[in-house]
C-alpha cells in the first residue's frame, strides 16, 4: 500500500522535471494539468484507503474542475503571446 503511494508521488514529479526543461508555455500547462489529475487520482486512492469520503468528493472536484481552469488561462496566455 505505502509502496503504490511512493510510486505514484514519483509519477507525479515526472511532468515538472520535463516541464522544466521546456521554456513551452503549452508544456507547462499540461505539466501543471498533469499533476492536478494525479494528485487528484492520489487523494481518491487515499481517500478510498481511509473510508474517507470527504476527501473523495474534493478529488473528485479537482479532477472535474481544476483542469478547465488551467487550460483556459493557458487559451488566455497564447491569445496574449499572439499580440
Amino acid at each position: 500500500m505505502n509502496l503504490a503511494l511512493i510510486a505514484m508521488i514519483l509519477a507525479l514529479l515526472i511532468p515538472m522535471y520535463e516541464a522544466w526543461q521546456d521554456e513551452n508555455i503549452w508544456q507547462k500547462m499540461l505539466a501543471f494539468a498533469s499533476v492536478a489529475t494525479k494528485t487528484s487520482i492520489i487523494l481518491l486512492v487515499v481517500s478510498v484507503l481511509r473510508d474517507d469520503w470527504m476527501l473523495g468528493v474534493v478529488g473528485v472536484i479537482i479532477l472535474s474542475v481544476g483542469n478547465a481552469g488551467l487550460m483556459l488561462l493557458a487559451q488566455v496566455l497564447k491569445r496574449l503571446n499572439e499580440l
